[in-house]
């Protein structure tokens, strides 16, 4: 009986773990974000939305090592899969693919 409290103690502490690191993950999305000197404005990078997402109700950020990296110039609350930062990825996604030839973009 000890033993099996033990393993449920564990099992939980486990679960709790994993669960507060996705969380703590979730919000590792800026890779660097500098302040100007009022403070007001920052220079944030982070890495841009997974184009397959863009139109998904969670979209996802890709991986910083592909390399998509966005250089941002504005408020240092600035959300990386924000309704503001979603819109105008999907509005240069859309840009993109019109420039495209047809049968480059098939």
């Amino acid at each position: 009986m000890v033993r099996l409290k033990r393993l449920r103690l564990v099992l939980r502490l486990a679960a709790i773990s994993l669960l507060n690191s996705s969380l703590l993950g979730a919000g590792e999305s800026v890779i660097s974000k500098v302040p100007d000197a009022t403070g007001k404005s920052c220079h944030l990078k982070f890495p841009a939305i997974k184009e397959e997402t863009l139109y998904w109700d969670r979209p996802v950020l890709k991986d910083p090592s592909q390399g998509d990296i966005i250089d941002f110039y504005g408020s240092c609350n600035h959300d990386p899969l924000g309704k503001e930062e979603i819109q105008r990825q999907r509005d240069d996604y859309v840009r993109r693919q019109r420039r495209l030839p047809e049968s480059e973009g098939a």
